[in-house]
């Protein structure tokens, strides 16, 4: 999912880069709406839309692209849920349940094991940062097959493991945590983030719909890359490392209380932003993107049949952006990158 990281460095002009985001909602939208079109036009999406939320001018503004798109509406946030997970697993390290240097074996004995994969030598933290050598278990099921947590782990450990130590992105290691989560605290992944992330901070068009295959009131279509209608699906298809249905106020809300320190205290905050173990590419749960001016912004992406969604927060909070388009993938990828650094770079002096 993070691979899209690294297009920043894809050539953005000045005039896309720099356009004037003039103060106000009405104008600022309107002055975005030429960039969010290109999602329709060159990224070949039926529709898309965007929430910006600037703290430091206490401004929010809205915008869209497309038909059949609103902004209450409900939808698929595929790997973005491994930040919430993330942010579930760090509470219970900060209270003192688990630590980040547990072995998987400690709380799964004798779960993974075979084809290079020991749990007796990965960590939690190895999970949390993509660096503990499981294979992903979606390279097999292309996100289509509905899994337990066990059957995905199953089918991980029949793939070419990775390198341990080595940042390799796999869905499995969140599916891992989650069943981590459950033996800590004898509940549910999706009770622990309703618990202590959803409820907490009013999250009320998140949820984590467990076999349900449609999605909660208001939404509208989702559609594949072949134009198919896609609205309907398991979640079983992606389980912890995926499942999330959520709005576009509710991931803002979100990324904004998680990067001022509401969910986390300070030194699991830093933990949470700690990128030496995936040599940069990754944090726990979350990455970095360091825009061409200079400035660096976290969140996660998330992908999943019918939806791409996008969400990235400025250190404190204080800004926050989040997009979505209402299929499965974005045909120029340039098209990100450009969107973040218009959103988040200082205009033009």
């Amino acid at each position: 999912m993070p691979s899209l990281r690294t297009l920043v460095a894809i050539p953005v002009s000045l005039a896309l880069l720099f356009a004037p985001l003039m103060a106000g909602s009405a104008s600022s939208a309107e002055a975005r709406d030429p960039l969010l079109s290109q999602f329709v036009t060159k990224g070949r999406a039926p529709a898309a839309a965007l929430l910006d939320r600037d703290g430091e001018d206490d401004n929010v503004r809205y915008a869209a692209a497309g038909q059949g798109i609103a902004r209450a509406d409900r939808f698929r946030a595929g790997s973005i849920t491994k930040t919430f997970i993330a942010a579930v697993v760090l509470q219970l390290a900060a209270e003192h349940r688990l630590s980040l240097s547990d072995t998987v074996e400690r709380h799964l004995p004798g779960l993974l094991r075979g084809r290079g994969v020991d749990g007796r030598r990965i960590t939690l933290r190895a999970l949390l940062s993509h660096t503990g050598g499981l294979a992903d278990f979606t390279t097999a099921t292309r996100g289509a097959v509905p899994l337990t947590p066990l059957q995905a782990v199953r089918i991980s450990l029949s793939l070419p493991s990775n390198r341990l130590g080595h940042y390799a992105y796999s869905s499995t290691d969140y599916v891992v945590l989650g069943m981590v989560i459950r033996q800590v605290t004898g509940h549910s992944y999706a009770t622990e983030v309703r618990r202590r992330i959803i409820t907490p901070l009013r999250l009320t068009g998140t949820s984590l719909p467990g076999v349900r295959t449609t999605l909660p009131s208001p939404h509208g279509r989702a559609y594949a890359a072949d134009g198919s209608d896609v609205t309907e699906l398991d979640p079983r298809v992606a389980g912890a490392a995926g499942e999330l249905v959520t709005t576009l106020d509710d991931l803002d809300r979100f990324y904004a209380a998680l990067l001022d320190g509401e969910l986390l205290p300070p030194r699991w905050l830093r933990e949470m932003l700690d990128t030496r173990a995936a040599h940069g590419a990754y944090g726990l749960g979350i990455f970095p993107v360091k825009l061409p001016c200079g400035i660096t912004v976290w969140g996660h992406n998330g992908r999943i049949a019918g939806s791409y969604v996008r969400s990235a927060v400025s250190i404190g909070g204080r800004h926050v952006l989040t997009f979505r388009v209402n299929t499965t993938a974005i045909a120029d990828p340039a098209l990100e990158p450009a969107l973040l650094a218009a959103e988040f770079c200082p205009r033009a002096k």
